[in-house]
């Protein structure tokens, strides 16, 4: 079951059946969802049977891990190659009627046996398929007397769609390499201390397992033991690797590059980050994006007509205007080989699957079709500040002495000494930059947090205090040419902790949440493909406008909770233009469900993000978002190239035909090479 045409035939089957409620074709996976009564299933399968298929149940197929490869013996199709090709000379040399229709025969016998099969089941079913007009064809052609065209038609169909089929695995294998990434043992750790390959699938929760330099990590874990690097880009498409040590994550299918470590399962085989991916791009494929929808409502009412055309070409003429019944029925036979969607209607899932697999390999996880086509027409994207736009870690971006009687690094020292005793983000700034420049700690006694202030404590028996404007002012040791060094900093959006003993302010500490990089060339990026972006952020309007000047965005908004973020969301909207969200999948739930398109930063291992999200971004980094819009447009592209191959070859070839230039072996070669060149053309995507 991977034809749009064997779909249609299943639906109606089964859509009669009181037993069945809902259906879901996934035709790239050949896998059909079928939910029904508790007592449908046996009603189910033999209704499938009937039609000709093996119906297989899904836990069979799973424990496969892919769907089954139908073997074809090759001999039957190269007899029935010779006695065709023998056929076509026979005629040409002028043998006997006999020796032509035999070779001719042979030729259909042993290489159209399962088309007529097929053909057979169709039509029972009122159903018009390729393979129920191809078998009204070659049946008309041999009635005719046609016999080599009639079994070089037969032939040339059967290898044409061999050939499609080998060109629909490659998109088909374009997920199912995905599920090949992570590897299927995994060494773990036994109750008495010795290492033993174990099946991945079979790993339990909590498991000690050891990875050797080189090796795919099997599941999801902790670090628990050694230090490494790990290349993520298998699950981020990124290829700089990452440092692994005590605590970190690593996930299932990155490798391991440089040195052994132990980790603990955290997740099982079966609901690892990467087993998410892929069931979200599975479940991805089987919703039809606005332009199959079209396609498949296109297709049910083309083949009816052209077919109804065909039957107007074989009597009309001959009965109204004295034309030869040969050559009208021969015109009509011609036009049914060429009146089947399959290369329209196949166009359009082959381009979509190869655009979401070329996403998940660059770490872009899409939810479903609609979205990878609909990307290209957002305008507006809205962002969130903390872990978007910037890294969310507060660092010390410089440091003043305020007290010109004391030594710098015994103001830093005291600092030091007492933020170490925080966990407070903007404390733990403060103790990162002393321990990067080996600023001696002393020891702390009274240490006491002050609430939205700062923090206290005695220092070699005297008092110092550490905090913010608000606690300076409160111990009465601001003054005004305080007030003008801190004012620089506050309009850029900056904080300024400072260290006041019982007198006075010592020393200044800047702190603030840098700007990555990559956030600026995803800015960039996005307003030369025409996406204008808004920040919106809970910070302060000052830090809003300072962040949103660093990086270029064009609009800015501060003091925003949830509910004012799904406000701006709301008023970016319009018919025409669709707004994009860049949220942590939690926090900014309801901009992220108003927007048309929701975008998850930093999904990989979490959850939520990748079952909320319409995109999920399996890294940090900003710049996916181009890529994922670029591939849009690519994938429209595409499809629209698809349609107007499809439509075009038709319409030329029915043109050909009406004027009497049109054989029937053409008509095979339209059909199927306009198939092939849409499959062709829509995994290009592969590579983009």
């Amino acid at each position: 079951m991977d034809c749009p045409t064997e779909e249609a035939l299943i639906r109606k089957k089964l859509g009669g059946m009181a037993e069945v409620s809902e259906m879901q074709f996934n035709l790239m996976q050949r896998v059909l969802t079928v939910v029904h009564r508790p007592d449908g299933l046996q009603a189910v399968v033999k209704a499938l049977s009937t039609l000709g298929f093996t119906p297989e149940l899904g836990d069979e197929a799973a424990a496969r891990h892919a769907p089954r490869q139908v073997k074809r013996s090759w001999w039957p199709l190269v007899i029935a190659g010779v006695a065709a090709f023998g056929a076509e000379v026979s005629d040409w040399l002028g043998a006997s009627v006999w020796v032509v229709a035999g070779l001719a025969l042979v030729a259909v016998a042993c290489s159209g046996i399962g088309t007529y099969k097929k053909g057979w089941v169709a039509i029972k079913n009122l159903n018009l398929n390729i393979n129920a007009l191809m078998s009204i064809a070659v049946t008309g052609a041999l009635a005719l007397g046609q016999w080599p065209e009639a079994a070089m038609v037969m032939v040339l169909f059967t290898i044409a769609e061999l050939i499609e089929a080998k060109s629909l695995d490659r998109a088909r294998n374009a997920i199912e390499g995905l599920m090949s990434l992570a590897p299927e043992t995994a060494t773990v750790k036994q109750a008495d201390g010795s290492w033993v390959d174990v099946d991945a699938a079979r790993v339990d929760l909590g498991a000690i397992v050891r990875v050797r330099p080189g090796e795919r990590i099997a599941l999801d874990g902790a670090v628990t033991e050694g230090r490494t690097t790990v290349n993520q880009a298998p699950i981020t498409g990124e290829s700089m690797s990452v440092e692994k040590g005590l605590g970190d994550n690593v996930f299932a299918g990155t490798i391991n590059e440089s040195g052994s470590f132990e980790f603990q399962v955290t997740a099982a085989a079966n609901n690892s980050t990467l087993a998410r991916i892929i069931h979200a791009v599975e479940d991805a494929q089987g919703t039809k994006a606005p332009t199959q929808r079209f396609v498949d409502q296109f297709a049910k009412v083309y083949t009816p007509i052209v077919f109804v055309v065909a039957l107007g070409v074989a009597i009309v003429p001959p009965l109204l205007f004295a034309g030869a019944w040969f050559d009208w029925v021969y015109k009509a036979l011609v036009l049914l080989v060429i009146a089947c969607p399959c290369a329209l209607v196949i166009s359009t899932p082959v381009s979509i699957v190869s655009g979401l697999a070329s996403a998940a390999r660059k770490g872009i996880l899409v939810k479903g079709g609609t979205f990878l086509e609909q990307g290209r027409r957002l305008r507006w994207l809205a962002l969130d500040k903390t872990g978007t736009i910037t890294y969310g870690k507060p660092v010390q971006v410089a440091f003043e002495l305020h007290a010109t009687d004391i030594e710098s690094m015994f103001v830093r020292s005291i600092a030091a000494s007492l933020s170490s005793r925080s966990d407070h983000p903007v404390s733990t700034a403060i103790t990162r930059a002393g321990n990067a420049d080996g600023v001696a700690r002393l020891s702390v006694e009274e240490f006491e947090a002050i609430p939205g202030r700062g923090i206290a404590g005695r220092v070699d028996g005297r008092h110092y205090s550490l905090g913010n404007h608000s606690l300076v002012e409160e111990l009465g040791r601001c003054s005004q040419e305080l007030e003008a060094r801190l004012e620089p900093y506050e309009r850029d959006g900056k904080t300024v902790v400072m260290l006041a003993d019982n007198k006075r302010v010592l020393g200044l500490f800047v702190v603030a949440d840098t700007v990555k990089e990559s956030s600026r060339e995803a800015i960039s990026e996005l307003r030369a493909l025409g996406v204008r972006t808004a920040m919106l952020t809970g910070d302060n309007g000052h830090t809003a406008a300072a962040i949103a000047k660093e990086v270029g965005v064009d609009r800015a908004e501060g003091d925003q909770l949830p509910e004012d973020k799904l406000r701006v969301v709301e008023s970016l909207s319009s018919v025409n233009a669709m707004v994009g969200m860049v949220g942590d999948g939690i926090n900014d739930a309801p901009a992220l469900a108003r927007a048309d398109i929701g975008f998850a930063m930093g999904a990989m291992g979490t959850d939520t993000a990748i079952e909320t999200a319409d995109v999920a971004l399996m890294d940090d980094d900003l710049r996916k978002i181009p890529t994922f819009i670029r591939l849009s447009k690519a994938t429209h592209t595409v499809l629209v190239q698809n349609i107007t191959l499809a439509l075009g070859i038709k319409a030329l070839f029915l043109t050909l035909t009406i004027g009497g230039l049109g054989t029937m072996w053409m008509a095979v070669f339209a059909d199927v090479g306009a198939s092939l060149l849409v499959v062709a053309n829509g995994l290009r995507l592969l590579r983009k």
